[in-house]
């Protein structure tokens, strides 16, 4: 199998993904999944496409993560994982989207308008 490359994105984060066969080791940005993301749930939401389809120690994952904080970061390589995944079998795709991580989340930060302290907030009202 040749290395197998997506892109994923949540808010202003952009993961590249690469995956090839392998023993199960994700590296992000030259660092070990552990190390980059110290918080169990990061670690697991980064894995939940490959443990939905029983994958986990079948390949090796390396990562470039850059952009945003530490939740987006996570869910964007879920979102490029999935989208490996799929590129490698896609008769996986129906069960990967069941869980809801071929779906791109769109949301994101609403701009600041002018005459407001942030996007929606106003100033406190006085009327006299």
């Amino acid at each position: 199998m040749d290395i197998v490359n997506a892109i994923g994105r949540r808010k202003a984060a952009i993961a590249r993904v690469f995956v090839n066969e392998g023993t199960g080791k994700i590296t992000i940005n030259n660092r070990d999944l552990n190390e980059y993301f110290p918080s169990s749930i990061l670690q697991f939401v980064v894995k939940q496409p490959l443990n939905t389809l029983n994958v986990a120690e079948k390949y090796d994952i390396n990562i470039n993560l850059n952009g945003g904080g530490y939740k987006g970061q996570s869910e964007a390589a879920r979102l490029a994982i999935a989208r490996a995944l799929v590129k490698i079998n896609p008769e996986d795709k129906p069960a990967l989207r069941a869980e809801g991580f071929i779906t791109r989340d769109s949301r994101v930060v609403e701009r600041k308008k002018p005459g407001r302290p942030k996007a929606r907030k106003r100033f406190q009202f006085s009327k006299r």
